[in-house]
C-alpha cells in the first residue's frame, strides 16, 4: 500500500529500495534492528518514544580472534537526535515523502508502554493500520470505537484495506484465547501483598518498558517510593522533565511553576518495594535480606496453572544495562564454537553453549546475544576467560526454557496461586497476571471493531504455519474480505501445508503453550507492494534474526539430546563433523524478514 515508507525496521533489505521516511511504534530492542546505524532518512514516533530512545544504553561485545580477546563498548542512540522526529497522539499529520508524494499518518496509544503508538497511514484512496505491540483490552477498543479520526472506519462509513496486527499471541488454543485484564491483575497483586507484614520488602523485577501503572499502584498502595538504579531512575526522570505527562509525571516527577515535584521513583532511600536490577549497589542484594520477589506472568487458570511471561513477545531486558555478544558472522561463530569445544570438557554444557550459538547464527548483519548484567564480563577480557560465561548463559536459557514449558503447560506442574494461600507460610515468590500484549479474544474484538479488508501478521512462525493458523481461519470472521494476501504467500511458499501443521518430532511433545511462547520470540514477515496499479505479495531474501530450516537444528537441538549424542560432541572429530555440517546447512535456511514495508 505505502511502499515508500518503513515501520520498525532499520536494517537494509536487499533488492528494496530504501524508504522514504521511517516509523517507530516503540522503545523496545526487537523493534530496533538496525536503528543504532541509520543517518537518514527522518524516523517518526511519539514524544516519549523519542525521549527514551536517546537515553537507551546497550553495552554489547565484540569477538577479536586475532588479539584472543572480547572487546567491548557503550551503544547510544544519542546522534539520532536530530533525526527522531515526534509527532503528537490523535493528531492526523501530513509527512512530505518527496516533492510529488505525501502520506498522512495519526498516532493512537498502543496499551503496551511508555510512548508505544500505533499508526494509521492514509493516502492514494489506502488506509493501513499498524498496530505495532498492542493490548487491546475492552476498555481500549471502546475508546478507539468512539475517536474522531477513527469513525469513519469504526462506523463503516470507510474500510481499512489492512491491519498490520500484533499476532504475538494469535491463537485459538486455549491459553492464549482469554487474559486477565490488566486492572484484575493489578488488583491481584495488591490483594496478596496485603497479607504479609508491614516490614516486608518487595523485589519487582521490571526487566522492560510497559509496568509502570504497576509501579503507580504499588507505590500508592503502600506509601511509599520505589527504589530503582541510576540507570532506570535517569530514563524516567528525564521522560518526566522533557515530557510530563501520564505515568511520566508519576514516576519521574513534573515542573510546575518555580517548583519541582519529584517522582515516586528513587535512588537515595530503601524503601519496602525494590525494582533495582541485580548486581548494582543495593542493601536488600548485598546482606542476603530476605525479599519477596514479585513477578508478572502472562495469565494463571483456574486450576492455578501459570502461564510465564519469559520475554514474550520481546523486550527482554530492556530496563537492564546488559551485556550482549555481538555475532557478526558464520565464521566468528565457527571460531567461537571451536574454543568452547577445546575449553569445555563438560558434554552436556558444551551441548546447550553449541545450541544456543547455532541457534544465533546470522544470515546478513550482526545478531546481539544477551548476557545479562550481573556477570563479571570486563572489557578486553580473553576468550577462554568468557567461555564459562557463556556456559552459564546457556544453562540459564536452557532452564529457563525448560520451567516455562512445565509452567504452561496444561498440567497443574507449576506453583498454584491456591496452594500458596492454602500453605501455612507465606510464598516467597508472588505472582501476578499482567499481559502487555493482546490474548485472541481481544484481537477479535480490535478486528471486529474495524471489518479491514486484510489481515497481516507482524511475527508468524514459518515452521509450524498451516491452514490452522492462517489469517482466514483465525480471523476471517471479522473481516469484510476472504482474500487473505499472507495466506496467499505462504501457501505458495509451503504449497504442502492445507491442513497439516508441520512440527520437528520433539516437538509435538511440547505443550500449546511453548509451542505458541516459541512462536511469539521468531517472527517474520512479509513485504508488500504496489505492481501496475495491482496489489501484489512477494516474497523477501534471508535477512538476521531467523532460525536454521529444520535440517540444521537436528544437528544439536538443546531439547532432543540423547545420551549417545551429547557424548559425541565430546568427541573433536564428532564436534568437527558437527561444525561443518552447522556451516553448510546455513545455506538451507528459509524465512521472510521481518521488515513492514507497507
Amino acid at each position: 500500500e505505502f511502499p515508500e515508507i518503513r515501520v520498525d525496521y532499520f536494517r537494509t533489505v536487499p533488492d528494496i529500495i530504501p524508504p522514504l521516511a521511517y516509523f517507530l511504534s516503540h522503545v523496545h530492542s526487537d523493534h530496533l534492528q538496525g536503528l543504532e546505524s541509520i543517518r537518514a532518512p527522518f524516523i517518526y514516533c511519539s514524544y516519549a518514544t523519542r525521549e527514551l530512545l536517546l537515553k537507551l544504553e546497550k553495552r554489547p561485545h565484540r569477538l577479536n580472534f586475532t588479539k584472543g580477546i572480547l572487546e567491548g563498548r557503550v551503544q547510544t542512540y544519542g546522534h539520532l537526535g536530530n533525526l527522531a522526529k515526534p509527532l503528537p497522539l490523535n493528531t492526523p499529520t501530513t509527512i512530505e515523502l518527496s516533492p510529488t508524494e505525501n502520506v498522512r499518518v495519526t498516532l493512537f496509544d498502543a496499551n503496551h508502554c511508555p510512548g508505544a503508538v500505533m499508526f494509521l497511514f492514509e493516502g492514494n484512496g489506502k488506509a493501513v493500520l499498524y498496530t505495532g505491540d498492542l493490548r487491546a483490552e475492552s476498555w481500549w477498543c471502546q475508546q478507539l470505537a468512539r475517536h474522531p479520526v477513527l469513525l469513519p472506519y469504526t462506523k463503516g462509513l470507510r474500510t481499512i484495506d489492512c491491519i498490520y496486527l500484533d499476532t504475538t499471541f494469535a491463537t485459538k488454543k486455549d491459553i492464549f484465547r482469554q487474559f486477565p485484564s490488566k486492572r484484575d491483575g493489578i488488583c491481584d497483586l495488591l490483594t496478596q501483598i496485603k497479607e504479609y507484614p508491614g516490614d516486608t520488602v518487595f523485589h519487582f523485577d521490571t526487566w522492560t518498558f510497559g509496568y509502570e501503572d504497576v509501579w503507580i499502584a504499588l507505590t500508592t498502595a503502600l506509601n511509599c517510593e520505589i527504589h530503582v538504579d541510576r540507570y532506570r531512575g535517569e530514563l524516567y526522570n528525564n521522560l518526566g522533565k522533557t515530557y510530563p505527562s501520564g505515568e511520566a509525571a508519576v514516576l519521574g516527577g513534573f515542573q510546575y511553576g518555580n517548583r519541582f515535584q519529584m517522582g515516586r521513583l528513587t535512588q537515595g532511600t530503601y524503601p519496602r518495594i525494590h525494582s533495582c536490577e541485580r548486581g548494582t549497589p543495593c542493601p536488600i542484594f548485598e546482606d542476603n535480606r530476605k525479599v519477596v520477589r514479585i513477578l508478572p506472568i502472562i495469565s494463571r487458570f483456574e486450576d492455578g496453572t501459570e502461564v510465564e511471561e519469559q520475554g514474550a513477545g520481546g523486550g527482554f531486558g530492556d530496563l537492564k544495562q546488559a551485556h550482549e555478544l555481538e555475532i557478526t558472522d558464520n565464521e566468528s561463530v565457527g571460531q567461537l564454537m571451536s574454543i568452547c569445544a577445546a575449553s569445555i570438557h563438560d558434554a552436556e554444557k558444551l551441548a546447550k553453549v553449541l545450541g544456543m550459538l547455532v541457534a544465533k547464527i546470522p544470515e546478513k548483519g550482526s545478531y546481539n546475544l544477551t548476557l545479562t548484567s550481573n556477570l563479571p564480563i570486563t572489557d578486553d577480557m580473553s576468550l577462554r576467560d568468557f567461555v564459562p560465561i557463556l556456559a552459564e548463559v546457556a544453562e540459564t536459557k536452557a532452564r529457563n526454557s525448560y520451567q516455562a514449558s512445565l509452567r504452561s503447560s496444561k498440567l497443574p506442574t507449576s506453583q498454584a496461586s491456591t496452594s500458596a494461600k492454602n500453605a501455612a507460610k507465606l510464598p516467597e515468590v508472588i505472582t501476578f497476571p499482567y499481559s502487555r500484549h493482546s490474548s485472541y479474544e481481544e484481537l477479535c474484538q480490535l478486528l471486529a471493531l474495524f471489518q479491514p479488508k486484510d489481515v497481516f501478521p507482524c511475527t508468524v512462525d514459518e515452521k509450524s504455519w498451516s491452514l490452522e493458523t492462517s489469517m482466514q481461519t483465525l480471523f476471517g470472521a471479522h473481516c469484510s474480505s476472504d482474500v487473505f494476501a499472507h495466506d496467499q504467500a505462504m501457501l505458495r511458499k509451503f504449497p504442502d501445508r492445507h491442513a497439516v501443521v508441520l512440527k520437528r518430532p520433539h516437538e509435538q511433545e511440547t505443550s500449546d503453550a511453548a509451542s505458541a511462547t516459541e512462536a511469539s520470540h521468531h517472527s517474520t514477515s512479509e513485504s508488500r507492494s504496489v505492481v501496475g496499479g495491482h496489489q501484489s505479495t512477494t516474497l523477501q531474501p534471508l535477512i538476521v534474526q531467523q532460525r536454521m530450516a529444520q535440517a540444521g537444528i537436528a544437528f544439536v537441538d538443546m531439547h532432543s539430546h540423547h545420551n549417545d549424542r551429547v557424548a559425541n560432541f565430546a568427541d573433536p572429530h564428532s564436534y568437527e563433523r558437527v561444525r561443518r555440517n552447522y556451516l553448510a546447512i546455513i545455506n538451507y535456511r528459509t524465512s521472510i524478514p521481518r521488515a513492514y514495508s507497507s
